[in-house]
């Protein structure tokens, strides 16, 4: 007679139970778990360009494996690299940074962790716009602050103004929270709101966070950095990665540019997590930055074609909405009319509905901070999107 023994009780740490998982990675890898048994998925989920690396980028790699650049850097990345992330941002964006102002990290994501976790402290509260990308609410909790939301209006395309942000301000709030053009709603402010806020939060005390990693998929008449603003520079952080705009979301590059003394802090912090980026991804980079930019306006000139032809398309399907997006990869469309039919209760609901049984991937808006809506990436090809739309249409239809 054997005894079963009962698996000892595991005790996590409070701030580990603070934060959920990524809702964009849990729905690549349930579309993985689909397509691993065979099924044809129509990916709509994944938030990365479909198009490859540029060859001269991947060129750069090469030399460097073959010239054994392998080796620890420093943890804020090379002299080489931090020159090369001021310049094109001087250049693009008529920005004024020094090398200790910058840390390179693995990363867009990763200098967002790095930053919130630098600035924000237990009780300190983060003005959020909604909807917001998946990991802003989760990272600001792991850290101990409380989320603030700015409810953006959809009848206005979700953007976000300074009057709003100013409406949510208390003596409590540490850190706003800017992302344009934004994921999951493509929304871009504007020029002159985002110069706003940044004085407000220069004037009370309180920080800015700039998530960049979506500026050069700006398709608007401005392409803006709050950078520029060189007078308030003290109280602004601007966070960028290569993944969006150069096609490299797997090489892990993205930065931070800082006061020197958050900039150190950040590289502290990074001291005794991952240290320095791979040192192969940072050569490539240098090799992005400053080489020729065709390709970056090349890509974004695709994405526009993408993005109006699958708002037409969503827009087709009778009972769903869909704004335009002024930026990023993404449709966010309004699904609200098929909640309640046939059993479906939520965008989750719908979403996961839509990928077991019409092997379309999407992200329900629950994870973005609202519940009628599901993200669409258009980062693929025409035939890929009325591929999927069709799916949809005709899923759609018969509940």
């Amino acid at each position: 007679m054997t005894s079963t023994v009962a698996a000892p009780s595991v005790r996590l740490t409070e701030r580990i139970n603070r934060i959920e998982p990524s809702a964009t990675l849990t729905v690549v890898n349930e579309a993985d778990s689909l397509r691993q048994q065979g099924i044809d998925v129509v990916d709509f989920g994944a938030g990365e360009p479909h198009f490859p690396t540029p060859q001269h980028v991947k060129d750069a790699a090469i030399v460097a494996i073959h010239s054994n650049f392998s080796k620890y850097t420093p943890v804020g990345g090379t002299a080489e690299l931090r020159d090369a992330i001021v310049h094109r941002h001087a250049v693009d964006f008529d920005s004024d940074y020094r090398r200790e102002e910058v840390v390179a990290c693995v990363g867009g994501k990763h200098a967002i962790f790095n930053a919130i976790q630098v600035l924000v402290d237990h009780g300190d509260e983060v003005i959020l716009p909604v909807p917001y990308w998946v990991s802003f609410k989760d990272i600001v909790r792991y850290a101990g602050g409380d989320c603030v939301l700015v409810e953006a209006d959809e009848s206005q395309s979700f953007r976000i103004t300074a009057a709003m942000i100013a409406r949510r301000l208390t003596p409590r709030t540490k850190l706003i929270i800017l992302n344009s053009p934004a994921n999951p709603s493509g929304a871009v402010m504007s020029p002159d709101d985002m110069a706003e806020v940044v004085r407000m939060a220069h004037e009370r005390g309180i920080w800015v966070m700039s998530d960049e990693c979506y500026v050069y998929l700006n398709y608007t008449e401005r392409r803006f950095s709050v950078g520029s603003l060189r007078e308030f520079r003290e109280r602004v952080v601007i966070v960028g990665s290569l993944s969006k705009t150069y096609a490299m979301t797997g090489w892990r590059l993205g930065f931070a540019l800082a006061p020197a003394a958050i900039a150190g802090a950040i590289q502290k912090l990074q001291s005794q997590s991952t240290s320095n980026p791979t040192s192969i991804v940072q050569k490539a980079a240098v090799a992005a930055l400053k080489g020729g930019q065709q390709c970056v306006g090349e890509m974004r000139a695709e994405y526009i074609k993408l993005r109006d032809h699958v708002v037409e398309g969503l827009r087709s399907i009778p009972g769903i909405t869909c704004t335009l997006p002024q930026g990023a990869f993404y449709a966010y469309p309004n699904v609200s009319s098929f909640l309640g039919r046939a059993a479906i209760r939520s965008a989750s609901e719908l979403a996961g509905r839509l990928l077991r049984e019409a092997h379309v991937a999407t992200v329900p808006g629950e994870g973005f901070g609202t519940g009628h809506h599901l993200r669409i990436s258009y980062a693929t090809s025409m035939a890929e999107l009325d591929r999927g739309l069709e799916r949809m249409r005709k899923f759609l239809a018969a509940i």
